[in-house]
């Protein structure tokens, strides 16, 4: 929940003052942001700007593309030194795009000792000699061995298990298990990567990637590799298509976009089917009967999403290689659903119930051919938060595409799939301004997003790019009524779809990853409208209340901002360093700070740091200020208790399934007994919490319960227990006993601390 929505007590501000911002297409935690000094009424018009013209990405021909990945393959020892990788990683090139301003972004995967290392993927970016970058992970890339406990037969069977857990029909293991390294996780670990190949229920194909841990066998993750999703067309009308004379005859061949081809599956389930060819170049009559009709819907999707890329980012083709994906309609019988498969660079579409509906609408095959854009950018992984973002992308550059062609049989809206009437009640898929109207999908973040179904988990995000598109509140777009909300009531002002998927693209193939999760990509979004439109312009201001409005981070207000500040906990004679982060949108305005109901023996310095040694116990509530130069200024309230607390910070390793181990800490010169709310903070790291007993020993031998192994397949024990030990004296020795009673994860003890 973010800053706003504090206590009262806690959240005491002073007023501040201004004185001068393959997936199918269907389904079968954030950190508070700044706190702001006012946020402004954003008012009822659009935001209108232009991007900056040094941030466009230049089209590159496939020479210069090739040029540059070549360029940066040659460099990729050097540069793995300069980012202090380790010894046995390596970068692999996986593209370069290049700004206009002449700055490189260059995408990378990563291998330790040979091994592929899955969510070790990175973005450089760099000009004028400076560079950063964005990193999946920032966990070191590190395994204590690469030789498997568990062999590649029985990841195998763990995978084929899991694919039949998991509904899916004639599975059979594609191939060889692959041996990696796992870095999505807290820890990196030695992996079996296993594809399970079958059919999932609705009859699309299924490549589910099963990652297990080769030391105990346990899976790390899951995920699906297939993401699912002149003529006349049954959704899109009279329109262009691109085709190719061959003798008398003419073939759906579009030699205008790098030669597209349309299949006729003609309801097989593999291979390529037949070329659509017609003998004078006029594709179906508009009618479902007629079967070029889906062909001239599904070469038409597939020559709009080619232009908008085109058009708009200068991109060349799905992976921006000048490579043609193909497309094959009448997939299967009756198969409700379309789908996107890397593995063949190609897009599918089924007919729909009793072939009647085919899911070839112009929303949908944009959908499905944006998974091949994320798969070739920042491949973000299909399950969890970054799943839900993979979808949203797809469905966000579906709409971006509607708008894009401006089709007057299929007027561009907010809306996914209101074309094919999948529900048969007239009502689409999916709605942007807000998704909870399918009765699944969720308006907002929460902490629990990314457990569910990445459909609906793409809900937020979809609502985000609505707000920040049209802005919030009752209106009409295109003849459609929406009435869009936010989480905080406040409202948010669009900047036009154009803007918003500018800003999305450029995030999306400049900033994210392959782990990026809502925080994530509020981060990427800022940084996208910093190099397009300037940092603290409106538009960034806009895209901050847009990703507020779903209650991710805070709005940033013109002026001084803070971030919250998280009450205090401190230690009698311990050391206390906390910097304020606070920042002004006034250029070259410089800020002080000051403060109020500091513990004795505290100070706040000129650069916001508080720092110093509490000497007396107690709680207080601290006020701290900080004004700009011009100023504005703004007040955060927080509470500060200072406690005797005693801390053992030296690593204990647990074996497994071994003897108990203990961690002690003698407290000296503190007469009395303990409290009846002793607090004991403990930090395990170990994969599977659920193997634990966690025990506090007291001075007398008296044992309390912390944790008897309950958190399941949880990673890590990161908690403050309170016990009850008032029959305990305070001086003494205490002890954290640890014991393992479950094979094959291990772990060890990182700190714990206790206050008595």
């Amino acid at each position: 929940m973010s800053g706003y929505h504090r206590s009262a007590r806690r959240r005491r501000r002073a007023a501040a003052l201004a004185l001068t911002t393959a997936s199918s297409l269907l389904a079968l935690g954030v950190q508070s942001g700044p706190v702001s000094a006012a946020p402004a009424d954003p008012g009822p018009s659009k935001i209108v700007a232009t991007p900056r013209a040094g941030a466009a990405q230049t089209t590159l021909s496939p020479a210069a593309r090739t040029s540059l990945i070549k360029s940066a393959t040659a460099k990729s020892g050097d540069t793995a030194k300069e980012l202090g990788l380790g010894s046995r990683e390596k970068l692999v090139v996986k593209d370069v795009v290049k700004d206009a301003d002449g700055t490189t972004h260059t995408r990378y995967e990563r291998t330790y000792a040979g091994l592929p290392v899955l969510g070790g993927d990175l973005v450089l970016h760099r000009k004028d000699g400076r560079s950063t970058t964005s990193k999946a992970t920032r966990a070191t890339i590190e395994v204590t061995t690469t030789t498997p406990k568990i062999s590649a037969a029985r990841a195998a069977d763990k995978a084929l298990t899991v694919g039949k857990a998991a509904d899916v029909k004639r599975s059979e293991v594609e191939g060889k298990p692959r041996l990696v390294v796992w870095a999505a996780g807290s820890t990196p670990v030695l992996a079996w990567d296993t594809v399970v190949e079958g059919v999932q229920d609705d009859g699309t194909p299924s490549e589910l990637h099963v990652v297990t841990d080769a030391a105990s066998g346990k899976v790390a993750q899951t995920y699906e590799g297939v993401h699912t999703g002149t003529g006349h067309g049954q959704y899109n009308g009279t329109v262009e298509v691109g085709s190719t004379a061959v003798g008398s005859s003419f073939q759906l061949v579009d030699g205008g976009r790098a030669d597209q081809r349309t299949y006729d599956l003609n309801q097989g389930t593999s291979g390529t089917g037949t070329l659509f060819t017609d003998d004078n170049d006029v594709w179906g009559d508009g009618t479902q009967s007629n079967r070029q009709t889906a062909g001239v819907d599904v070469a038409y999707g597939a020559a709009a999403t080619w232009d908008y890329y085109k058009d708009s980012f200068g991109r060349n083709g799905i992976r921006n290689d000048g490579v043609a994906a193909y497309s094959r309609a009448h997939y299967g019988n009756s198969y409700v659903n379309a789908f996107w498969q890397d593995s063949c660079f190609c897009m599918t579409y089924g007919d729909g119930a009793g072939n009647a509906s085919p899911l070839t609408s112009l929303d949908v095959a944009a959908h499905e051919m944006s998974h091949g854009v994320t798969s070739a950018t920042a491949n973000l992984t299909y399950s969890g938060e970054s799943g839900g973002l993979n979808e949203a992308t797809s469905d966000i550059f579906a709409a971006a595409v509607e708008f894009h062609s401006d089709l007057e049989a299929d007027v561009p809206d907010y809306l996914v799939g209101e074309k094919i009437d999948i529900n048969g009640d007239g009502t689409p898929l999916r709605y942007m301004d807000k998704p909870s109207q399918d009765g699944a999908s969720r308006d907002y973040w929460d902490a629990s997003l990314g457990g569910i179904d990445v459909h609906y988990s793409s809900g937020p995000a979809n609502h985000l790019f609505y707000l920040l598109s049209e802005g919030s509140g009752a209106k009409t777009v295109n003849g459609v009524s929406y009435d869009s909300p936010t989480y905080d009531d406040v409202p948010v002002t669009g900047i036009g779809i154009e803007n918003a998927a500018s800003i999305w693209y450029r995030a999306l193939t400049t900033y994210m990853t392959s782990s990026t999760n809502y925080a994530g990509a509020r981060d990427a979004t800022l940084r996208a409208a910093t190099d397009l439109f300037g940092a603290y312009s409106d538009t960034y201001l806009a895209v901050a209340a847009a990703w507020a409005g779903i209650n991710v981070g805070d709005r940033i207000a013109v002026g001084t901002n803070l971030a919250p500040i998280d009450d205090q906990t401190s230690g009698v004679g311990q050391e206390v360093s906390l910097q304020l982060d606070a920042y002004t949108t006034n250029s070259d305005a410089t800020l002080s700070y000051e403060a109020t109901g500091l513990p004795d023996g505290l100070t706040l310095s000129d650069s916001g740091l508080i720092s110093g040694v509490p000497t007396t116990t107690g709680t207080s509530d601290v006020t701290v200020t900080v004004t700009d130069s011009t100023g504005s200024a703004v007040s955060d309230t927080f509470e500060w208790r200072v406690a005797f607390i005693y801390a053992n910070g030296t690593r204990v390793d647990i074996p497994d399934v071994g003897a108990a181990v203990e961690s002690p800490i003698t407290i000296t010169g503190r007469p009395g007994n303990a409290s009846a709310a002793t607090e004991v903070y403990v930090n395990i790291v170990h994969t599977y919490r659920g193997d634990l007993t966690v025990d506090l020993v007291g001075p007398d031998g008296t044992v309390y319960s912390l944790l008897n192994r309950s958190g399941g397949s949880a990673d890590n024990v990161n908690q403050t227990f309170t016990v009850n030990a008032s029959a305990q004296p305070v001086d003494g020795t205490w002890k954290l006993r640890v014991r393992d009673v479950a094979a094959i994860d291990v772990g060890y003890i990182q700190q714990w601390r206790i206050t008595p």
